[in-house]
């Protein structure tokens, strides 16, 4: 699924960056110009969003959008890539655009640093071509998700925990995290990589996979994850893919949806909404 027509021609400095792109037959000279022409935004400034924001920075994706309010923290240097010693207690989305640019000045990175909310949702999400979920808590998850799908957008999804991992593709009218889990497990009972941890390689692992999903669906190349759940577990180092079906009685998408607006993320889930 193509993003945009591409139409502006390469300049030669471009095609010369991007040369190992162009003279691969499934990408060439088109390919690189809808990635230059691709918006993105990604959900999140951390452990995911970090490996995600830099190979699609280095891919060439012209304008990248990342929504996060948190600063960075001495923990966070475990894992995210983004940040270093001398960013914390910097607002991550100012650290995460200074790198971005310094791997690659010509993408525009977009900023913005407040809270991903009920009320400014639609107005990010809208915006943007491609929507690369990388929060760790279910109010934001339940929330993103709800937002692209009320947008049109296509989401690639993304989480990790302990030594696990998950991946997938949601396209509007087949399917979405709804149709995985209608509502969220009781506040607690799952911890969150604060409470339990993540291997630090992990993320890189996990986005990764979902920055290739979305340069996939810029360009419009091969068969996405949509229809189909990765799952991975670094310890035995083994992947597995679970089919899924757009669920009928989908509360978001489904045949009768009740979920038509979005609504109060923290009173569904029990807990704050951050990204």
């Amino acid at each position: 699924m193509a993003t945009s027509t591409a139409t502006q021609p390469l300049t030669p400095y471009q095609v010369q960056r991007y040369s190992r792109h162009i003279i691969m037959p499934q990408v060439g000279s088109a390919g690189q110009r809808k990635l230059l022409e691709a918006k993105v935004l990604m959900v999140g400034a951390g452990g995911l969003g970090s490996p995600i924001s830099i190979y699609l920075t280095l891919a060439g994706v012209g304008t990248i959008g990342i929504v996060d309010f948190d600063t960075v923290d001495v923990t966070n240097l475990q894992r995210q890539i983004l940040h270093q010693n001398d960013d914390i207690g910097r607002p991550k989305v100012q650290s995460a655009r200074e790198t971005l640019l310094s791997y690659n000045p010509d993408v525009n990175v977009v900023i913005h640093e407040e809270p991903l909310l009920s009320d400014n949702a639609m107005e990010i999400i809208s915006g943007y071509d491609v929507i690369i979920n990388g929060a760790d808590n279910f109010p934001a998850r339940y929330l993103v998700n709800d937002a692209a799908y009320l947008c049109g957008k296509p989401l690639v999804d993304g989480s990790i925990l302990l030594f696990d991992g998950q991946a997938t593709v949601y396209i509007p009218g087949q399917g979405c995290y709804r149709c995985l889990f209608p509502t969220p497990p009781p506040p607690g009972e799952v911890p969150s990589c604060a409470e339990a941890g993540v291997l630090g390689v992990l993320p890189g692992l996990v986005g990764t996979i979902q920055a290739t999903e979305t340069v996939k669906l810029i360009m419009g190349l091969g068969e996405s994850l949509s229809g189909r759940l990765l799952i991975i577990d670094a310890m035995d180092m083994s992947f597995r893919s679970l089919k899924m079906r757009r669920n009928p009685d989908c509360p978001l998408c489904g045949d009768n949806p009740t979920v038509t607006q979005l609504i109060d993320y923290e009173a569904f889930c029990g807990a704050p909404a951050i990204s």
